[in-house]
């Protein structure tokens, strides 16, 4: 296996809930109140849709996703949901800092280096280079055809981070560590601030699906995951091994991208 790379679960889409627009000439990112799934291929700029977007929609009868059925593809939260503070560098897209809010690794002209990592608030640094939350969400759409592929959601904000981290925790215990048995739901939810002026801002909570009976669910997720157990030991054994291999998840091209949604055009 080539050392500094990261293997990460194949990705056959995007889900965001927020799009790239154009204004004066510069690429800028914009909120939406929806959710969108994405194929990995752009189309004049574009994000081409998904099918199962498409699908969703005729399913739900509606043109503005706020509900997509999903299950997660390992039980361990810290496997599905990845989130450090991350600062880039706006002309190349390249990481500068990458940290968890206690150490950080730096990328200096003398190499990388590990550094205290207070978070954004408190960080000279961090403040300088814009850090920012970063987490990357796996999650397997009802209807995809690959059973260990899955759609990535990624995100800077603060809200999202939080409430998937605690709602992964909760599902994994409750199903006593077979969360990945459970029919959840990936949910978008509004709330106002201060910091928002009041006005909407939006973010993603993973509850079950509507309609399921939630302990005769459990239940069955717990039974499940007591059949597979084994398995799902190795796929988690291999998952680790292949997220360890590397600092980085994202290949330049991918960072690019990233850049470009939560931060602007690359060299903008």
């Amino acid at each position: 296996m080539i050392k500094g790379l990261a293997i990460t679960p194949p990705v056959l889409g995007r889900i965001a809930i927020g799009k790239v627009v154009e204004k004066n000439g510069k690429r800028l990112p914009e909120k939406d109140d929806a959710f969108t799934i994405t194929t990995q291929v752009q189309q004049q700029g574009e994000w081409m849709l998904h099918p199962l977007h498409l699908q969703l929609q005729q399913s739900q009868g509606t043109q503005k996703l706020r509900s997509i059925p999903v299950t997660l593809l390992f039980n361990d939260p810290d496997l599905n949901l990845r989130a450090d503070y991350s600062a880039f560098d706006k002309t190349t897209g390249r990481p500068l800092c990458v940290g968890n809010g206690e150490t950080a690794r730096r990328m200096t002209t003398e190499g990388t280096q590990t550094v205290p990592c207070p978070g954004p608030s408190l960080c000279p640094f961090g403040q300088e280079a814009r850090c920012k939350p970063y987490g990357r969400l796996n999650v397997q759409i009802e209807g995809q055809d690959d059973p260990l592929a899955s759609f990535i959601f990624r995100t800077t904000g603060f809200n999202s981070i939080r409430t998937l981290a605690a709602r992964l925790s909760y599902w994994n215990a409750v199903s006593h560590g077979a969360a990945k048995y459970l029919p959840l739901s990936l949910k978008l939810r509004a709330k106002s601030t201060t910091q928002s002026h009041r006005a909407p801002i939006y973010y993603v909570d993973l509850t079950l699906r509507e309609g399921v009976d939630t302990a005769e669910t459990l239940r069955q997720a717990t039974n499940q995951g007591k059949e597979h157990g084994d398995a799902d030991h190795a796929l988690e054994a291999a998952a680790k091994l292949g997220f360890s291999n590397g600092l980085l998840e994202e290949t330049e091209e991918e960072r690019e991208a990233v850049l470009e949604e939560f931060f602007g055009a690359v060299g903008t």
